[in-house]
């Protein structure tokens, strides 16, 4: 028969088991990268800290634990670990750092004149350890910027980092607020930015104005998708437009959806107009014809742009 553990030893045997690592996803960098940060000590949400990442040391956030799902969620994480709390001392050390960019910008646009290079520049990005300068800049096309890297690191005596970056990522860095008032998703909480099409803005019934559903950036707004996934499966329990149905009040032709009330437009036999819940329908008695190309009268709808 085997002894009870006391309690010393239990609180022994805690004290000598091996601590699990703690990891947390932080943000960081002009970019906002995410990564899998370890840390020695606990931190929250929000909590400002100094790590050392894949670039160098720089100021991170701290988000959330790496949890399982929150791993899951991530696509290509970089590794890292805290260093320590953001202190006052590199509070200041950042915000110096902060107050050089335009200089620096006017640094790098000399020597981009100096060698008749083709490429816009966005912004310059220092790390607090100073390991590194990341120049962000637009092309249409492959810049030969090998001179140019020799130039920027004689003037700024670390290394440097080109990246070329779509529009996108300009208005990632440059924009503040988008025609909703709010900050631009791109900008506070999108990692990723996801391709959007016209099909997306269509189904939503969303204008069609390119002024109206276009963002900062020029391209069609990143919300557009947001709500994609659901309008697509409430359509679905839609009968399809140009079909005949069977309904409580009788034979009817669709001629329009609501699809967030789900509801139909529909044409009787007697030639009448009437709204429909979709739960009226008893069945699809005939499936609309299939849809033509107006060109080559080839079935098939138009791509999306």
């Amino acid at each position: 028969m085997t002894r009870p553990e006391s309690p010393a030893s239990r609180e022994q045997t805690e004290r000598t088991k091996p601590k699990q690592p703690l990891e947390y996803v932080a943000r960081f960098g002009s970019m906002r990268i995410l990564g899998v940060l370890s840390a020695r000590e606990p931190f929250r949400y929000s909590d400002r800290v100094v790590a050392r990442t894949e670039r160098g040391t720089e100021i991170a956030t701290v988000l959330c634990e790496a949890t399982p799902n929150a791993l899951e969620a991530m696509q290509e994480p970089t590794a890292g670990k805290i260093i320590r709390r953001l202190s006052a001392d590199d509070l200041n050390q950042w915000e110096h750092i902060q107050g050089q960019t335009r200089d620096d910008l006017a640094i790098c646009q000399k020597c981009v004149d100096a060698r008749r290079l083709k490429m816009d520049l966005v912004d310059v990005e220092r790390l607090l350890g100073g390991e590194r300068v990341v120049v962000y800049y637009v092309a249409e096309g492959r810049v030969d910027f090998r001179q140019l890297v020799r130039d920027l690191a004689a003037e700024f005596q670390t290394r440097i980092e080109m990246r070329q970056i779509g529009v996108r990522d300009e208005a990632k860095l440059l924009a503040d607020y988008g025609d909703c008032g709010q900050p631009l998703c791109c900008a506070t909480f999108l990692s990723k930015m996801p391709p959007v099409s016209m099909k997306m803005a269509k189904l939503q019934r969303s204008t069609l104005d390119p002024t109206k559903i276009s963002g900062r950036c020029g391209r069609l707004k990143c919300c557009l998708r947001y709500e994609f996934e659901t309008y697509e499966q409430l359509a679905a329990e839609l009968p399809p437009i140009g079909a005949e149905i069977l309904t409580r009040e009788g034979n009817a032709a669709v001629l329009a959806h609501d699809i967030l009330s789900q509801q139909l437009m529909v044409r009787t036999d007697d030639n009448r107009r009437i709204l429909l819940g979709v739960d009226q329908v008893v069945r699809v008695t005939k499936a609309p014809p299939p849809a033509k190309n107006r060109r080559g009268g080839r079935k098939g709808g138009s791509k999306d742009s």
